[in-house]
């Protein structure tokens, strides 16, 4: 039979209407209220974890809802729409949840996937580097051996939400014995573990997630920090990478469908001549046109997770680089196109839209930039020679 997943059951219908009458009840004026005053949504986590959303992905046996990625990204989508989506959505159950379910011991798994499933833990991840961007091969964070022990020592950029964080799950490296080479390899760390310190990056974006550097100056972890095989560990990153990427791709669609709706609403009733200005087509075909793209990638979208959760790797790959490509490009104008309709009253506090267009870029440039994921469609998908 086939999967046509982009006609969604009954269940996840009921999914997607509990999630956003959820969001609804806090809503623009909460999340931006703590955001501008530097504080965090810990009564939305709280009451989402509660209600088993966050770890709709995560196995049942360990306290999550037996679901797939497709449920998790249709959360994410409902957060967004109604002005209330969670970055660490991204890291804490679908990056972390994800690698540590599928290649964690299992006295690993009883520690750290109940609480990411029920939202009292938060795991922050930390891959970026200041001297090595998108390339994951210039990671110079090391892990090395001392007795039973494993001492990690580098710098991280661009983690979000180590301050909310218990945990962060840390992309290193290992030295091979035999060879000498350098191969990552994934280690969770506490954060008050001694040697683990970070400092915020001031960023122009209204979000209660804030972006910290981390440091790891000689942190001392158990052997038991180290997550699944040091032999494997490119196979299990991008475990979590696909993940990240569908995830990705569901808040900018979450956020275009907002932008759309809000610039919907506005043209509707706003009248400057004879009729509403909504029924003038250089504002109804670009609004248009923006809906048609949000959709498309809302299918790339749920194609992505629905491999994903099939167990195709390799066109969940294809297909979560091309989906998030998509809904960052098509958010990006639906938040543009959105201001512009309203005009003076889309740079206003009151209409909510002016502190998406910092955001929205967002979507452009991380998890994975545009131009990687071309790179990535190019040579894999397209055949064509390798460009860096």
């Amino acid at each position: 039979m086939t999967d046509t997943s982009f006609i969604e059951s009954d269940e996840r219908r009921a999914l997607r209407e509990a999630v956003a009458a959820m969001a609804a009840n806090y809503g623009q004026e909460y999340y931006l209220a703590k955001a501008r005053a530097g504080q965090h949504t810990d009564e939305l986590w709280a009451e989402a974890g509660k209600l088993g959303f966050l770890g709709v992905n995560l196995p049942e046996q360990y306290g999550g809802g037996g679901a797939g990625m497709y449920e998790l990204s249709l959360v994410m989508e409902e957060m967004s729409a109604n002005v209330c989506g969670l970055l660490m959505m991204v890291v804490s159950p679908a990056i972390n949840g994800t690698i540590i379910s599928k290649f964690g011991t299992d006295e690993q798994k009883q520690r750290w996937i109940p609480g990411i499933a029920d939202g009292s833990l938060t795991m922050a991840f930390a891959i970026t580097e200041p001297d090595a961007g998108s390339n994951s091969h210039r990671i110079t964070t090391t892990a090395r051996r001392d007795g039973g022990d494993w001492i990690l020592k580098g710098q991280k950029t661009f983690i979000s939400g180590v301050d909310q964080a218990q945990a962060v799950l840390v992309v290193g490296r290992t030295e091979e014995a035999k060879t000498g080479n350098l191969r990552p390899a994934l280690f969770v760390v506490p954060t008050d573990a001694p040697g683990f310190s970070y400092t915020p990056i001031e960023m122009e974006l209204v979000s209660p997630e804030r972006q910290f550097q981390v440091f790891l100056d000689d942190v001392r972890l158990p052997a038991d920090a180290l997550v699944g095989s040091e032999d494997a560990a490119i196979a299990q990153l991008f475990a979590g990478l696909n993940p990240e990427r569908i995830m990705g791709a569901a808040s900018a669609v979450g956020m275009g469908r907002l932008a759309i709706d809000r610039a919907v609403d506005y043209v509707k009733t706003r009248q400057v001549w004879k009729t509403p200005i909504g029924s003038h087509q250089g504002i109804a075909h670009p609004l248009a046109a923006n809906h048609v793209d949000i959709e498309l990638a809302k299918l790339m979208m749920q194609k992505a997770a629905t491999l994903y959760d099939s167990g195709d790797d390799v066109g969940a790959a294809e297909a979560a680089n091309m989906a998030k490509y998509a809904a960052g490009e098509a958010s990006t104008r639906a938040v543009d196109q959105a201001v512009q309709s309203l005009g003076g009253n889309g740079l206003t506090k009151e209409y909510g839209i002016a502190a998406a267009i910092t955001s929205s870029r967002l979507a452009r440039i991380a998890p994975v930039s545009r131009e990687m994921i071309l790179n990535f469609v190019a040579q894999t998908s397209l055949g064509l020679p390798r460009s860096y």
